[in-house]
């Protein structure tokens, strides 16, 4: 792959990149979208399933669907884009902003990640916001129950109606203000409050990089718009990256 000489520049003058990265990176790893014409979504309807008042009527469904998409989760392995980006942490300081909540990034070895939907890996009890690994919930089938309050335990997930965790998306936008190049990862990133992000990065001056397998409304936006997957794109970013800094 070539890659303009104005792109080959701005890698060498960077110090500071982040990765905007969304479903399409997950996909690579076997996970479904939601999005997308394989989408989880298109055999279960979301409303009935993603929102604080399902989770109360019924709480037991949201969880059994929830344990059906860890177990996709589980059974999937970081692919050759996460670890491309974890190994730009050689070169760069690097910050991960991930639509994700599958916790690949983490599995790959990244080190600053901000995972602005939740990490469906992570519980709480919605009585007393204590937190809860999943070895440390007994699982029967039904939704557990915290073992300090008696309160439900819920995935630590964004769900519809829901703000963003505050500190992590504050975090990001500091990230995107400050960094050189903005890598936007297998997302057509409309989904907002954080599509924010790589709008951010702009207005701030970044370099934007779309990497996708196809056309997106925001492909115009971007400086460079690369077709194609994270696998197979950024580690041949990462070979030009190693070239400059040998």
């Amino acid at each position: 792959m070539i890659f303009p000489d104005k792109f080959l520049e701005k890698i060498k003058e960077a110090k500071s990149i982040i990765f905007f990265t969304g479903a399409g990176i997950s996909a690579e790893s076997g996970i479904s979208t939601f999005r997308g014409k394989d989408g989880i979504w298109n055999k279960l309807k979301p409303e009935e399933l993603a929102n604080f008042d399902a989770f109360l009527r019924n709480p037991d469904m949201v969880w059994e669907w929830y344990q059906y998409r860890r177990k996709i989760v589980n059974e999937a392995l970081p692919n050759a884009g996460h670890i491309a980006i974890k190994e730009f942490e050689k070169y760069f300081d690097t910050k991960v902003v991930t639509q994700n909540v599958d916790n690949l990034h983490g599995r790959a070895g990244s080190k600053t990640i901000y995972e602005l939907h939740g990490n469906i890996e992570r519980n709480y009890c919605i009585n007393c916001n204590s937190f809860f690994n999943l070895d440390e919930i007994e699982l029967t089938g039904e939704v557990p129950k915290c073992d300090k309050c008696g309160g439900l335990i819920r995935p630590d997930v964004v769900w519809f109606g829901e703000m963003l965790p505050q500190e992590t998306f504050m975090n990001a936008e500091i990230s995107a203000q400050r960094c050189d190049i903005c890598f936007v990862v297998g997302t057509s990133a409309v989904v907002y409050p954080a599509a924010y992000i790589p709008h951010t990065a702009k207005s701030a001056g970044a370099y934007l990089v779309e990497i996708n397998i196809e056309k997106t409304d925001f492909s115009s936006f971007a400086d460079l718009s690369l077709t194609g997957t994270a696998g197979e794109i950024l580690p041949k970013v990462l070979e030009e990256v190693k070239k400059i800094f040998i």
